[in-house]
């Protein structure tokens, strides 16, 4: 009957293998595992590791492009605005207190 290992077990022992200095065959026959059992665990992390630094690049560069929306927005949003001018408001018309004279 075949033993089911935990996921923590199985990145426990790709950490070993990764990081302690002794061979995949050494790891694997002290976990009790067998070595294409290892390679495979190994490999799975690696596929997962790049999906994920390819994932961390997406979320950085939409922060990026979420700010900078965010900028244009408010730079649209200040030409659009009302324009200033000489009058209190824009309906009324200012005459001078001498052109009737």
């Amino acid at each position: 009957m075949r033993l089911k290992r935990t996921d923590e077990f199985r990145a426990d022992a790709v950490r070993i293998a990764l990081t302690s200095g002794l061979t995949r065959k050494q790891v694997a026959s002290d976990l009790g595992i067998g070595l294409s059992t290892l390679n495979k665990w190994i490999t799975a992390h690696r596929h997962t590791a790049l999906v994920s630094g390819k994932n961390l690049d997406l979320a950085r560069e939409n922060k990026r492009l979420r700010r900078e929306n965010r900028i244009l927005k408010e730079e649209r949003d200040i030409l659009k605005g009302p324009q200033p001018s000489s009058r209190a408001k824009s309906h009324e018309v200012s005459v001078h207190r001498r052109a009737w004279l």
